[in-house]
């Protein structure tokens, strides 16, 4: 035996007009609560977290260096 179904009215699974603009708003202002919310760092730890960064970064950039350079000379080497 067939099941027969109605089909669903035209405007099911569409926003009505009048939401769109209110969810755009709604999530405008879960943003700026959610930022409120944020635990800043402070300057001292600010400037610190600056420091270590910047100092892994000049060591990771020296040990790659090193390596290009020893790589390059013995390739010189090698094929020269």
């Amino acid at each position: 035996m067939t099941e027969t179904r109605t089909p669903a009215p035209s405007g099911a699974g569409k926003p009505a007009e009048g939401k769109q603009g209110r969810g755009l708003l709604r999530f405008y202002r879960q943003v700026v609560a959610e930022l409120r919310k944020v635990v800043w760092p402070t300057r001292k730890q600010l400037s610190t977290y600056f420091v270590v960064v910047l100092t892994f970064v000049v060591f990771v950039i020296a040990i790659v260096s090193v390596l290009d350079l020893a790589f390059g000379w013995a390739m010189f080497k090698i094929f020269g």
